[in-house]
């Protein structure tokens, strides 16, 4: 059958793919249309599979609600470059599959991109089509549904970080405003935590232990009760240089002693850690100790809990979220939170432009 310049336009128009190659296609599909997308789709496999190799650590994520606003989903589908991340069509397949993830039965991915893309192909075979097409690897990374009375989401920097957030309450127009606000701050803070109440007691006792080591290896943050009974052990462990320094400080009276490990060597510093370690339990005893560590472990508490945290349009500077969502409706309460940052977790190559380029030229020379 002879092909037609109307017939490769068409299957250009069908599936994107260069002229030369909807033309060679639709030849050895002796002009039956069906086959020649069948056997565009196949090329395009190859060359994706060549491609599979490269990270995709660039990318986009995308938000979406149901009608009725109580379910949502979020989206992560990667790319090599930002570049791409830019491409129109890039850009309407990511907001596509999220509002397809409204309807997964779960967030497994790999059921996900089982799913139908649309009449004629899957998700996984419509990512396949993509890469081909346009020449980078990519992949659609993961999804989550999130349902709930009241929801709101934000997406940050044009697609690099997505937050949805869904609490118990009232949906009025106040608590959604409410609730993109505490979105917001979730993707400038990136708390680990809704509340202290989803930390284990596992978690919490490490998050002791962590900090009473740090502070017992930093022994001029201690006490100075504590840091001047250590330094009274620090003749036999000294060297002459620094128990000279030492006295010397001691004897100007003007001297402030938060300076003084900017006098010590290194090998002193380390020593004087030594000691406190060696003096872990004596230490660990002392009240004051208990609560320089429990002042920490509370400082860190409200840095990794988004309910702890000090909200960041707080005029007063000290309102925390859980008080600002009181003042706008006492019966709000945070159910669900849900943060994707774009490439978070994903080993990064490192780029050596010129090394590439060489590469490059020289497999051009050959």
């Amino acid at each position: 059958m002879a092909v037609t310049a109307k017939m490769v336009k068409e299957l250009r128009d069908m599936t994107a793919a260069g002229m030369m190659d909807c033309k060679k296609a639709l030849v050895e599909a002796d002009g039956d249309m069906d086959r020649a997308v069948e056997i565009l789709r196949e090329k395009g496999l190859s060359k994706a599979a060549k491609k599979a190799g490269r990270i995709a650590a660039m990318g986009l994520v995308r938000t979406t609600f149901s009608a009725d606003k109580k379910a949502a989903a979020i989206v992560e589908v990667n790319s090599e470059t930002d570049f791409v991340a830019k491409n129109d069509e890039f850009i309407g397949f990511v907001e596509k599959l999220a509002q397809l993830a409204l309807n997964a039965e779960s967030n497994d991915i790999e059921a996900f991109k089982a799913m139908a893309f649309d009449d004629n192909q899957t998700i996984g075979e419509a990512l396949t089509a993509l890469i081909a097409k346009i020449g980078e690897n990519m992949n659609v990374r993961r999804i989550e549904k999130v349902a709930g009375n009241v929801m709101a989401s934000y997406i940050h920097g044009g697609g690099n970080i997505g937050v949805i957030v869904a609490a118990e309450g009232n949906d009025t127009d106040a608590n959604r405003e409410a609730l993109k606000n505490v979105a917001m701050q979730v993707a400038a803070m990136n708390p680990q935590y809704v509340s202290r109440d989803e930390i284990s007691e596992a978690e919490l006792a490490n998050l002791g232990k962590i900090t009473l080591e740090s502070a017992l290896n930093d022994p001029f943050s201690l006490p100075k009760p504590i840091l001047n009974g250590l330094l009274d052990k620090v003749a036999d462990v000294w060297d002459q240089a620094d128990l000279d320094i030492l006295a010397e400080k001691k004897a100007d009276k003007s001297f402030n002693f938060n300076y003084l490990p900017n006098f010590l060597s290194d090998e002193a510093k380390t020593r004087l850690a030594g000691l406190a370690i060696a003096a872990k339990m004596e230490i660990s005893e002392n009240k004051i100790f208990k609560g320089l560590v429990d002042g920490r472990i509370s400082k860190q508490l409200k840095e990794i809990c988004l309910l702890d945290q000090v909200y960041v349009r707080a005029e007063d500077g000290k309102q925390t979220v859980a008080q600002y969502l009181k003042t706008v409706d006492s019966s709000l309460k945070l159910a669900k939170v849900v943060r994707f940052e774009v490439g978070e977790g994903i080993e990064k190559k490192e780029e050596d432009f010129a090394a590439e380029v060489a590469a490059q030229m020289e497999a051009a020379n050959k």
